[in-house]
């Protein structure tokens, strides 16, 4: 049985306590600067958190950032930084929506083939950055970020009426028009208030357990964080770095494909103007506090869908909603800065560890020497 390591836990958690700490602090002292009451944002936000639709809507939200940060935790447990996780949303998204309105299959068979769709066209957005990181080199941080303006560009050009878009009469809004109902996903209606909870969301906490059971029960999963580790180390053992590095890429991208399931089969059913933006970027935010732990990036998720959805009444009481928006960038900075100092310090005691542990073997050896 694997021994239990305290130390290792009480540093694990310190990282992502320590940064939300100092990102909170942070906030006050910038509420506290603009003349505002600093405490006053928070207890309306956890007032907002108690009405149950708000709680759903919090629910709701974390699914789809949960799937988003896993599309970027994947990538980072292989050292590589998939920047482009919101342009394979999004394109995945449309593509899915798109097809998903021209072909009315039955029932299920119409929700997996958007599913399949969405996941194809995100790993093959997130493979062109993984194949030109392999054979060319290129910094998949600079590739990922080029597609982003592409899949833009692309999504607007597609969505056009000239193309495969359709324009409501007395509408500025482009959409690919709308799903039929056999490709909804079905929820869980907890009551009219309340509203409904994504069918999908169900899924993404499934996905969370497949990628935790693959990363740490598989020889796949092993080979993907020994490469992330040492890529010369990995090769030396057998193992097909480049090959690790494009599958990896691959995976990210079909998980961020997935990202958008949620809003196209629980709510919108369409692909328009509107779609949300930036799940992918929030999903860096959310990868990182999470430490690439499944069980961290849920709670992770639940925060900052906490923070978008109980903040949006706060104008209403004299506060400017982007108060989240202001914490939410600094728990960045936080969690880069806390990492660094917890992983410092966890260096330090590991060394100050090792000398105990030797000099305690050099006063054994010392002893039993005296006695013979």
């Amino acid at each position: 049985m694997k021994k239990f390591d305290k130390d290792r836990l009480i540093l694990g958690l310190a990282g992502p306590a320590l940064a939300l700490v100092v990102a909170f602090a942070l906030t006050t002292l910038v509420l506290l600067a603009s003349g505002r009451n600093p405490f006053e944002p928070y207890r309306l936000m956890f007032e907002q958190a108690s009405y149950s639709d708000i709680q759903v809507l919090i629910i709701n939200q974390a699914g789809t950032y949960y799937l988003a940060a896993l599309a970027v935790a994947v990538g980072f447990r292989m050292n590589l930084f998939n920047i482009g996780v919101d342009g394979q949303y999004r394109l995945a998204a449309m593509m899915a929506a798109l097809v998903g309105a021209s072909v009315d299959l039955p029932g299920p068979l119409q929700i997996v083939l958007i599913v399949v769709v969405a996941m194809l066209v995100g790993a093959f957005w997130a493979g062109i950055a993984g194949f030109l990181k392999t054979t060319r080199g290129v910094s998949e941080v600079v590739a990922t970020i080029m597609l982003n303006s592409i899949a833009t560009s692309l999504i607007a050009w597609l969505i056009l009426p000239k193309n495969f878009g359709e324009q409501a009469a007395g509408s500025n809004n482009l959409t690919t028009g709308d799903i039929p109902e056999s490709g909804w996903f079905p929820g869980l209606s907890l009551s009219p208030e309340a509203g409904e909870i994504y069918g999908f969301t169900f899924v993404a906490a499934g996905c969370g357990l497949v990628y935790w059971f693959v990363l740490n029960r598989t020889r796949f999963g092993f080979d993907l964080r020994a490469t992330g580790a040492s890529e010369s180390a990995a090769q030396a053992s057998g193992v097909d770095a480049k090959k690790m590095v494009l599958t990896s890429m691959l995976i990210s991208g079909a998980v961020a494909g997935l990202a958008g399931m949620p809003t196209l089969l629980g709510d919108t059913h369409t692909y328009s103007l509107d779609f949300p933006t930036g799940i992918g970027f929030t999903g860096i935010t959310i990868a990182l506090l999470g430490r690439n732990n499944p069980l961290g990036i849920a709670l992770s998720a639940l925060l900052i869908a906490f923070l978008d959805k109980a903040s949006s009444s706060l104008d209403q009481f004299g506060y400017e909603k982007e108060i989240a928006t202001i914490m939410q960038g600094l728990i960045v900075i936080s969690v880069v800065v806390s990492y660094e100092l917890v992983r410092r310090y966890g260096t330090r005691r590991q060394q100050q560890k090792v000398g105990e542990e030797l000099a305690a073997g050099h006063a054994l050896t010392t002893e039993k020497e005296a006695a013979l």
